[in-house]
């Protein structure tokens, strides 16, 4: 699963599939627990859809839920790239974006 490999890609715990109360409502996904954050941020991988309440930045740093972002659809990437038989090389760009090359064929 690309939630899970993305958690791992930033060091956090497992996304765990749960309901949970956020400050003024209640979310049922994959609920991963960013650094600093008061409340989970939760995945409906599915639906394509996060529910999450940093206040606007006062009860977890927009920053973390961008990089959580990022780690998804680079690993959701790979992942798809695999099972239509590519590789993929990744490169960590200074400005903190990542390059992804999918290899097609016999390319290297």
């Amino acid at each position: 699963m690309a939630l899970r490999a993305a958690c791992r890609r930033m060091r956090l715990d497992e996304p765990v599939h749960q309901t949970v109360k956020l400050f003024s409502d209640e979310a049922t996904g994959y609920c991963v627990q960013l650094p600093r954050w008061r409340y989970p941020v939760v995945c409906n991988t599915d639906a394509g859809v996060l529910k999450y309440d940093n206040y606007e930045g006062y009860w977890g740093e927009q920053a973390l839920l961008d990089s959580l972002c990022q780690s998804y659809a680079v690993e959701k990437s790979i992942l798809e790239a695999r099972k239509q038989g590519r590789s993929v090389t990744e490169q960590s760009l200074a400005d903190g974006s990542i390059k992804l090359t999918v290899h097609v064929g016999g390319e290297s």
